[in-house]
């Protein structure tokens, strides 16, 4: 009986976008099951702490069986064998993040030989959505709605007020 193949999708998810759920979905039909990794960053000031993403993504695959949240510091591919992963998930919305994340993925197959990474494109509807602008548009008050889950559209406009005020 071979392995179960499972695999990684690491990143800050700060918020959760519509496009990291069409990679998720699509990631967990291809892997026995997908860990959402979130990065613990102390070097970045998030909008959101590592506990509400986990929330807010565990909310959001709560029907989906093989999807997991989790978390991580270090070593991306540290973490990866701990898990026994087989694979990173990495989206790529644009050529400009290609240079990135090959670079990254050259490095962790140095690091990690066995663990190989797999660049999925999100839907074409979410190819220019990123966490980083949806939390501006949100704080400039524009509507987010169709780009990221509906409770995490829900949270992040509470947050964005309470900023605010």
């Amino acid at each position: 009986m071979a392995a179960p193949r499972v695999a990684i999708y690491p990143g800050s998810f700060d918020p959760l976008t519509l496009g990291h759920v069409d990679i998720i979905q699509r990631g967990s039909a291809l892997f026995d099951s997908i860990i959402v990794a979130v990065l613990r960053n102390v070097e970045k000031s998030p909008l959101f702490s590592v506990d509400e993403r986990l929330t807010m993504i565990r909310h959001t695959f709560r029907e989906r069986g093989n999807v997991e949240a989790d978390s991580f510091s270090g070593l991306l591919v540290d973490y990866a064998s701990s898990r026994k992963a087989t694979t990173i998930v990495r989206g790529i919305r644009a050529i400009s993040d290609f240079e990135y994340e090959f670079q990254m993925a050259l490095m962790n197959r140095r690091l990690a030989p066995s663990i190989e990474t797999v660049f999925m494109m999100p839907a074409e509807e979410y190819s220019y959505v990123s966490s980083r602008l949806v939390k501006e548009v949100a704080s400039l008050g524009g509507n987010v709605s169709g780009l990221v889950p509906e409770d995490v559209e829900k949270k992040l406009l509470e947050r964005v007020l309470r900023r605010g005020e």
